[in-house]
C-alpha cells in the first residue's frame, strides 16, 4: 500500500521521522493544491487550528507524554458534527446563521483526546441525504478515478473520502445511515467501516435518520478504520489480528444484492470470491428473504424520511428555498406518512433484524459488492433529476440492507489504484464488530497480497 496508514505514520512519528507538523503542512499543501479537490472537499479549513494543535502534540511526545501512539495524525471531519467555536452546516446553507457550537460532538471529542489533529471540516451530500455525494453548495469534489471526467465520489461523507483518497487527511470522520461511510469508500477505492449503530455516541452530530445512524470511518486499512473505531467507541485502540481464511464460513446472499450488477463490479466481487474461496474460506451462495421485505419497509420513505422531516419541519417552513431540491423533496416525503405508517415501519423492522439475524447466525459474515454500480459521471446527474434517482437507489441499495438489520460492515477497495473502484463488503450481526474486523483484515490481507 502506497499511501501511509495510521500504524506506518505512527511508527514514523515515534522514530522522529516525521512530526505532526509536517504532516499537518503536507495536509494542507494538497488541500491548497489549485489542481487538486481540496476547495471541494472542504467547506472549511482549520488552518491555523491545526498548526497549533500538530505543535502541540510534538511537545507531548518530546516529553513522553502523548496521549496515544496516533497522536499529531491530521483527520477530517464530516460537516455533521459539532467542533467548539465553529457552525455546524451540515453541508448546507440554512444552518449558517446559527449560533457556534459551545462543545465537540463526542466522537471529535474523543479523536482529540487520542491527539488526532483535526484538519479541517468536509464537504457532505446536504444534511446527508444521498448515496452519490453531489452539493450544490459547495461544489462536488471527484472520485479520484477518471478525474478529467469527473465521476461521483459517494455520499454522503464526499469530501472526508475524497480527502483521504488524495492526502489531504489521513483518516477521516463520516457517518453511516445507508451506506454513507461504504459507498464514498468505494467510489474513492479507501476502506470506510459501519459499525452497530449503539457503538459510538450520536450526540453532537446533526440527525438524518435516528433509527439508522451510525458514526464511522474512512481510512486507507481495516486495521486503520479499526483503530479508529476503538477511539470512538471509547475502546482502547488496537488493530486486528487477522483471521485465517481457512474453514471461515463466508455468506453471498443472492437476494437483491446481486441483482443489477454492473459487469465490472460483478467480475470483481466474482474474482474476490473466488480467491477467497481457493484460500480454503468455504463460501455459500443463498437466499436471504428478508433483504427482499427492505423495499416495501422504505416504500413510503421510510425511516430516514419520517425521522428527517421531525427535525427538519420547521427548518423547511422557513427556509424551504435555501435547501437542495433534490434533499428537500425526499425530507418531505416523511409528512406523507401518518404515524400508523412509521409505527408499521418500526415493528417490520423488529422482525426483520430478529429474522435475518437467525438466519446469517450459521456464518460468520457476509460478502456482497458494497455498490452495485461504478461511480456515475457527475455531469449528467446534475441535470437530469431522473437519472440522479435512479443511480442513488442503487449506489444505496446494498449498503442499506444492512443498516436495516442493525448490522456491522466493512467496505474494502478490491480493485488496483487507476482501474474502475469496486467495494468487498464484509458483513455482520450487529454486535460483531471486533470479530468482523478480524474477518476483514484476513481478507484483505490475501486480496491485496
Amino acid at each position: 500500500m502506497t499511501a501511509p496508514t495510521l500504524a506506518s505514520l505512527a511508527a514514523d512519528l515515534a522514530a522522529g521521522r516525521t512530526t505532526s507538523r509536517a504532516l499537518v503542512e503536507a495536509c494542507l499543501a494538497r488541500i491548497d493544491d489549485p489542481a487538486g479537490e481540496g476547495a471541494r472537499a472542504f467547506v472549511s479549513v482549520a488552518r491555523d487550528q491545526a498548526l497549533a494543535a500538530a505543535d502541540g502534540q510534538d511537545a507531548l511526545r518530546r516529553a513522553g507524554a502523548a496521549p496515544s501512539p496516533y497522536a499529531g495524525i491530521p483527520i477530517a471531519i464530516k460537516d455533521l458534527f459539532d467542533i467548539a467555536g465553529e457552525v455546524t452546516t451540515a453541508g448546507s446553507k440554512v444552518l449558517a446563521d446559527n449560533p457556534p457550537a459551545t462543545a465537540d460532538a463526542t466522537a471529535v471529542a474523543r479523536l482529540r483526546a487520542a491527539g488526532f489533529v483535526v484538519i479541517g471540516r468536509s464537504n457532505m451530500v446536504e444534511f446527508a441525504y444521498s448515496g452519490l455525494g453531489l452539493n450544490p453548495h459547495y461544489g462536488t469534489p471527484k472520485s479520484p478515478w477518471k478525474r478529467d471526467i469527473g465521476h461521483a465520489p459517494g455520499g454522503s461523507t464526499s469530501g472526508g473520502a475524497v480527502a483521504v483518497a488524495d492526502g489531504m487527511a489521513h483518516a477521516a470522520l463520516g457517518t453511516d445511515t445507508g451506506g454513507s461511510c461504504r459507498i464514498p469508500a468505494a467510489f474513492c477505492g479507501i476502506t470506510g467501516y459501519k459499525p452497530t449503530a449503539r457503538r459510538v455516541p450520536q450526540d453532537g452530530c446533526v440527525p438524518l435518520s435516528q433509527s439508522l445512524d451510525s458514526i464511522g470511518p474512512l481510512a486507507r486499512s481495516v486495521a486503520c478504520c479499526a483503530v479508529l473505531d476503538a477511539v470512538l467507541a471509547g475502546a482502547p485502540p488496537a488493530a486486528p489480528e487477522p483471521a485465517a481464511l481457512a474453514g471461515l464460513r463466508l455468506l453471498v446472499p443472492t437476494t437483491v444484492a446481486l441483482d443489477g450488477l454492473d459487469p465490472v463490479v460483478a467480475q470483481a466481487f466474482a474474482t474476490a470470491v473466488e480467491q477467497l474461496s481457493a484460500a480454503g474460506a468455504r463460501v455459500t451462495f443463498a437466499e436471504v428473504p428478508e433483504f427482499a421485505e427492505v423495499a416495501s419497509i422504505n416504500a413510503k420513505g421510510g425511516f430516514t424520511a419520517a425521522e428527517s422531516y421531525a427535525w427538519h419541519r420547521a427548518l423547511l417552513a422557513e427556509k424551504e428555498a435555501g435547501y437542495d431540491p433534490r434533499v428537500s423533496v425526499r425530507i418531505k416525503r416523511g409528512h406523507q406518512q401518518e404515524a400508523a405508517d412509521y409505527l408499521d415501519a418500526v415493528a417490520a423492522r423488529a422482525g426483520l433484524i430478529a429474522r435475518a439475524g437467525a438466519r446469517i447466525a450459521p456464518f460468520d459474515a457476509l460478502l456482497l459488492p458494497s455498490v452495485a454500480i461504478l461511480p456515475p459521471e457527475i455531469a449528467p446527474l446534475e441535470v437530469d433529476d431522473e437519472a440522479y434517482a435512479g443511480a442513488n437507489i442503487l449506489a444505496l441499495r446494498n449498503a442499506t440492507l444492512i443498516n436495516m438489520i442493525d448490522g456491522c460492515a466493512i467496505s474494502l477497495p478490491i480493485r488496483a489504484p487507476g482501474d474502475a473502484p469496486v467495494g468487498l463488503m464484509v458483513a455482520a450481526a450487529g454486535g460483531m464488530d471486533a470479530g468482523l474486523f478480524a474477518i476483514a483484515a484476513g481478507i484483505e490481507r490475501h486480496l491485496g497480497g
